[in-house]
């Protein structure tokens, strides 16, 4: 039996463009809210950022966005702006 090398299991895995846009932004109550679409899945999200927390809905397909969502959200915070639309890549297909 062959097993594929490591090379060849990376060359197969596929990304996916997972859209974003913030609907609220509220850095007093240290919240930020909005809207994930990845392939054809859609979510809103909070992010209360101070505590550390990221609620997505609906539960649908919620395990393949929450961790890439959450690094995005992490690496991105000061950048985002109510109303503005980003993409991040999600390595899997969804």
């Amino acid at each position: 039996m062959l097993t594929p090398n490591f090379d060849e299991s990376m060359s197969r895995v596929t990304n996916t463009t997972a859209h974003v846009r913030i609907t609220h932004q509220s850095w007093p109550q240290g919240r930020i809210a909005g809207e994930v679409r990845a392939s054809d899945y859609a979510w809103e999200f909070q992010w209360q950022f101070r505590q550390g927390q990221l609620q997505v809905q609906p539960s649908l397909g919620r395990a393949l966005i929450l961790e890439p969502l959450s690094r995005f959200l992490e690496r991105s915070d000061y950048q985002l702006e109510p109303g503005g639309d980003y993409e991040f890549t999600v390595r899997a297909k969804l």
